[in-house]
Protein backbone atom coordinates (compact mmCIF):
# COMPACT_ATOMS: atom_id res chain seq x y z
CA UNK A 1 0.00 0.00 0.00
CA UNK A 2 2.92 2.32 0.74
CA UNK A 3 4.32 1.66 -2.73
CA UNK A 4 0.94 2.46 -4.31
CA UNK A 5 0.71 5.73 -2.36
CA UNK A 6 4.20 6.75 -3.43
CA UNK A 7 3.40 6.25 -7.16
CA UNK A 8 0.99 9.18 -7.53
CA UNK A 9 3.48 11.40 -5.72
CA UNK A 10 6.19 10.48 -8.21
CA UNK A 11 3.85 10.90 -11.16
CA UNK A 12 2.73 14.32 -9.91
CA UNK A 13 6.35 15.39 -9.46
CA UNK A 14 7.25 14.17 -12.97
CA UNK A 15 4.26 16.01 -14.45
CA UNK A 16 5.26 19.21 -12.64
CA UNK A 17 8.84 18.85 -13.89
CA UNK A 18 7.66 18.38 -17.49
CA UNK A 19 5.37 21.42 -17.27
CA UNK A 20 8.23 23.50 -15.81
CA UNK A 21 10.55 22.33 -18.60
CA UNK A 22 8.00 23.24 -21.26
CA UNK A 23 7.50 26.70 -19.75
CA UNK A 24 11.26 27.18 -19.58
CA UNK A 25 11.69 26.07 -23.21
CA UNK A 26 8.92 28.41 -24.33
CA UNK A 27 10.48 31.35 -22.47
CA UNK A 28 13.91 30.62 -23.91
CA UNK A 29 12.54 30.28 -27.46
CA UNK A 30 10.57 33.51 -27.14
CA UNK A 31 13.63 35.32 -25.81
CA UNK A 32 15.75 33.98 -28.66
CA UNK A 33 13.08 35.06 -31.16
CA UNK A 34 12.98 38.49 -29.62
CA UNK A 35 16.77 38.66 -29.92
CA UNK A 36 16.53 37.73 -33.60
CA UNK A 37 13.80 40.30 -34.13
CA UNK A 38 15.84 43.19 -32.74
CA UNK A 39 15.50 46.40 -34.72
CA UNK A 40 18.17 46.94 -37.32
CA UNK A 41 20.95 49.33 -36.65
CA UNK A 42 20.52 52.94 -37.84
CA UNK A 43 23.34 52.49 -40.37
CA UNK A 44 21.60 49.45 -41.91
CA UNK A 45 18.30 51.30 -42.09
CA UNK A 46 20.01 54.35 -43.58
CA UNK A 47 21.60 52.18 -46.26
CA UNK A 48 18.13 50.98 -47.34
CA UNK A 49 16.78 54.53 -47.74
CA UNK A 50 16.33 55.61 -51.34
CA UNK A 51 18.78 58.28 -52.40
CA UNK A 52 18.35 60.59 -55.37
CA UNK A 53 19.89 59.20 -58.60
CA UNK A 54 20.85 56.03 -56.71
CA UNK A 55 23.84 57.65 -55.07
CA UNK A 56 25.67 55.80 -52.30
CA UNK A 57 28.15 58.54 -51.36
CA UNK A 58 27.56 61.83 -49.52
CA UNK A 59 26.81 64.92 -51.57
CA UNK A 60 30.29 66.29 -50.86
CA UNK A 61 31.90 63.20 -52.43
CA UNK A 62 29.50 63.26 -55.39
CA UNK A 63 30.61 66.83 -56.18
CA UNK A 64 34.23 65.66 -56.30
CA UNK A 65 35.30 66.62 -52.80
CA UNK A 66 37.99 69.17 -52.04
CA UNK A 67 37.71 72.92 -52.51
CA UNK A 68 35.09 72.97 -55.34
CA UNK A 69 32.67 70.88 -53.26
CA UNK A 70 33.33 73.11 -50.24
CA UNK A 71 32.45 76.17 -52.34
CA UNK A 72 29.24 74.68 -53.76
CA UNK A 73 28.08 73.41 -50.34
CA UNK A 74 29.01 76.65 -48.53
CA UNK A 75 31.45 75.01 -46.14
CA UNK A 76 33.41 78.28 -46.24
CA UNK A 77 30.70 80.94 -46.41
CA UNK A 78 33.07 83.84 -47.13
CA UNK A 79 34.73 82.05 -50.04
CA UNK A 80 31.41 80.84 -51.49
CA UNK A 81 29.90 84.33 -51.21
CA UNK A 82 33.01 85.85 -52.86
CA UNK A 83 32.85 83.41 -55.78
CA UNK A 84 29.14 84.01 -56.28
CA UNK A 85 29.68 87.78 -56.02
CA UNK A 86 32.41 87.74 -58.68
CA UNK A 87 30.22 85.67 -60.99
CA UNK A 88 27.33 88.08 -60.46
CA UNK A 89 29.56 91.10 -61.15
CA UNK A 90 30.80 89.52 -64.40
CA UNK A 91 27.24 88.78 -65.49
CA UNK A 92 26.13 92.34 -64.69
CA UNK A 93 29.08 93.80 -66.63
CA UNK A 94 28.55 91.74 -69.76
CA UNK A 95 24.77 91.35 -69.74
CA UNK A 96 23.27 94.47 -68.16
CA UNK A 97 25.99 97.04 -68.82
CA UNK A 98 26.71 95.32 -72.17
CA UNK A 99 30.46 95.47 -71.66
CA UNK A 100 32.48 93.37 -74.11
CA UNK A 101 34.99 90.75 -72.99
CA UNK A 102 37.78 91.93 -75.28
CA UNK A 103 37.36 95.54 -74.17
CA UNK A 104 37.37 94.55 -70.50
CA UNK A 105 40.52 92.45 -70.89
CA UNK A 106 42.33 95.25 -72.73
CA UNK A 107 41.32 97.90 -70.18
CA UNK A 108 42.45 95.73 -67.26
CA UNK A 109 45.82 95.10 -68.95
CA UNK A 110 46.27 98.81 -69.75
CA UNK A 111 45.53 99.85 -66.16
CA UNK A 112 47.77 97.13 -64.66
CA UNK A 113 50.72 97.76 -66.97
CA UNK A 114 50.49 101.54 -66.53
CA UNK A 115 50.41 101.23 -62.73
CA UNK A 116 53.38 98.83 -62.63
CA UNK A 117 55.36 100.92 -65.13
CA UNK A 118 54.88 104.15 -63.16
CA UNK A 119 55.67 102.42 -59.87
CA UNK A 120 58.85 100.89 -61.29
CA UNK A 121 60.11 104.27 -62.51
CA UNK A 122 58.94 106.41 -59.60
CA UNK A 123 60.23 104.27 -56.72
CA UNK A 124 63.48 106.28 -56.55
CA UNK A 125 61.62 109.59 -56.09
CA UNK A 126 59.16 108.10 -53.63
CA UNK A 127 61.99 106.40 -51.68
CA UNK A 128 60.18 103.08 -51.79
CA UNK A 129 61.45 99.69 -52.94
CA UNK A 130 60.65 98.68 -56.51
CA UNK A 131 57.71 96.35 -57.01
CA UNK A 132 58.47 92.65 -56.84
CA UNK A 133 56.87 91.14 -59.91
CA UNK A 134 56.97 87.34 -59.71
CA UNK A 135 57.96 85.22 -62.65
CA UNK A 136 55.04 83.15 -63.83
CA UNK A 137 55.68 79.81 -65.51
CA UNK A 138 52.81 77.59 -66.55
CA UNK A 139 53.74 73.95 -66.08
CA UNK A 140 53.34 71.64 -69.01
CA UNK A 141 51.96 68.84 -66.81
CA UNK A 142 48.84 70.84 -65.97
CA UNK A 143 47.96 71.35 -69.62
CA UNK A 144 48.62 67.67 -70.36
CA UNK A 145 46.30 66.58 -67.51
CA UNK A 146 43.52 68.92 -68.65
CA UNK A 147 43.89 67.85 -72.28
CA UNK A 148 43.92 64.17 -71.32
CA UNK A 149 40.78 64.49 -69.19
CA UNK A 150 39.02 66.42 -71.97
CA UNK A 151 40.06 63.80 -74.53
CA UNK A 152 38.65 60.97 -72.40
CA UNK A 153 35.33 62.76 -71.95
CA UNK A 154 35.06 63.49 -75.69
CA UNK A 155 35.85 59.88 -76.59
CA UNK A 156 33.20 58.64 -74.16
CA UNK A 157 30.66 61.05 -75.64
CA UNK A 158 31.50 59.91 -79.18
CA UNK A 159 31.06 56.25 -78.15
CA UNK A 160 27.61 57.02 -76.71
CA UNK A 161 26.58 59.04 -79.78
CA UNK A 162 27.77 56.25 -82.10
CA UNK A 163 25.82 53.59 -80.21
CA UNK A 164 22.71 55.79 -80.37
CA UNK A 165 23.18 56.47 -84.09
CA UNK A 166 23.46 52.72 -84.77
CA UNK A 167 20.05 52.17 -83.18
CA UNK A 168 21.25 49.92 -80.37
CA UNK A 169 19.48 51.65 -77.50
CA UNK A 170 16.07 53.20 -78.15
CA UNK A 171 15.66 54.41 -74.57
CA UNK A 172 18.96 56.29 -74.63
CA UNK A 173 18.08 57.72 -78.05
CA UNK A 174 14.80 59.14 -76.75
CA UNK A 175 16.50 60.54 -73.63
CA UNK A 176 19.15 62.34 -75.72
CA UNK A 177 16.57 63.72 -78.17
CA UNK A 178 14.35 65.02 -75.35
CA UNK A 179 17.38 66.51 -73.55
CA UNK A 180 18.60 68.30 -76.67
CA UNK A 181 15.09 69.59 -77.36
CA UNK A 182 14.81 70.99 -73.81
CA UNK A 183 18.22 72.68 -74.16
CA UNK A 184 17.16 74.23 -77.48
CA UNK A 185 13.95 75.58 -75.92
CA UNK A 186 15.81 77.03 -72.93
CA UNK A 187 18.41 78.48 -75.31
CA UNK A 188 15.67 80.50 -76.99
CA UNK A 189 14.74 82.07 -73.66
CA UNK A 190 18.26 83.13 -72.58
CA UNK A 191 21.56 83.87 -74.24
CA UNK A 192 24.62 81.74 -73.55
CA UNK A 193 26.11 83.95 -70.81
CA UNK A 194 22.83 84.16 -68.87
CA UNK A 195 22.36 80.41 -69.17
CA UNK A 196 25.87 79.80 -67.80
CA UNK A 197 25.20 82.20 -64.93
CA UNK A 198 21.89 80.48 -64.10
CA UNK A 199 23.65 77.09 -64.03
CA UNK A 200 26.33 78.57 -61.78
CA UNK A 201 23.73 79.95 -59.35
CA UNK A 202 21.90 76.60 -59.35
CA UNK A 203 25.15 74.81 -58.48
CA UNK A 204 25.63 77.26 -55.61
CA UNK A 205 22.15 76.79 -54.15
CA UNK A 206 20.54 73.43 -55.03
CA UNK A 207 23.26 71.07 -53.66
CA UNK A 208 23.44 73.04 -50.42
CA UNK A 209 19.66 73.00 -49.95
CA UNK A 210 19.46 69.32 -50.90
CA UNK A 211 22.15 68.37 -48.39
CA UNK A 212 20.18 70.09 -45.62
CA UNK A 213 16.82 68.55 -46.54
CA UNK A 214 17.80 65.28 -48.24
CA UNK A 215 15.74 63.17 -45.81
CA UNK A 216 12.62 65.03 -46.97
CA UNK A 217 13.53 65.28 -50.65
CA UNK A 218 14.51 61.63 -51.21
CA UNK A 219 11.09 60.10 -50.35
CA UNK A 220 9.37 62.54 -52.72
CA UNK A 221 11.94 61.74 -55.42
CA UNK A 222 11.35 58.02 -54.87
CA UNK A 223 7.61 58.39 -55.42
CA UNK A 224 8.22 60.53 -58.50
CA UNK A 225 10.64 57.99 -59.98
CA UNK A 226 8.13 55.18 -59.41
CA UNK A 227 5.42 57.14 -61.20
CA UNK A 228 7.76 57.92 -64.09
CA UNK A 229 8.72 54.25 -64.37
CA UNK A 230 5.06 53.29 -64.48
CA UNK A 231 4.36 55.78 -67.26
CA UNK A 232 7.43 54.64 -69.15
CA UNK A 233 6.36 50.99 -68.88
CA UNK A 234 2.95 51.89 -70.30
CA UNK A 235 4.59 53.88 -73.10
CA UNK A 236 7.00 51.03 -73.78
CA UNK A 237 4.18 48.49 -73.91
CA UNK A 238 1.90 50.56 -76.15
CA UNK A 239 4.43 52.29 -78.42
CA UNK A 240 8.06 51.22 -78.18
CA UNK A 241 7.44 47.48 -78.19
CA UNK A 242 5.48 47.80 -81.45
CA UNK A 243 8.39 49.40 -83.33
CA UNK A 244 9.98 46.71 -85.55
CA UNK A 245 13.59 47.36 -84.54
CA UNK A 246 14.75 43.87 -85.42
CA UNK A 247 13.64 44.17 -89.05
CA UNK A 248 15.21 47.61 -89.31
CA UNK A 249 18.51 46.34 -87.94
CA UNK A 250 18.40 43.40 -90.36
CA UNK A 251 17.83 45.74 -93.30
CA UNK A 252 20.60 48.09 -92.19
CA UNK A 253 22.95 45.18 -91.51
Amino acid sequence: MAEESEKPVHTEESLMEKIAEKIHDHDSSSSSDSEHEKPESPSALKAKIYRLFGREKPVHKVLGGGLPADVFLWRDKKLSAAVLGVATAIWVLFELVEYHLLSLACHILIFSLAAMFLWSNAHAFMKKPPPKIPEIHVKEEHFILIASALRNELNQAFVILRSIALGRDLKKFLMVVVGLWIISVVGNWFNFLTLVYICFVVLHTVPMLYEKHEDKVDPVAEKTMKELKKHYMVFDEKVLSKIPLASLKAKLG
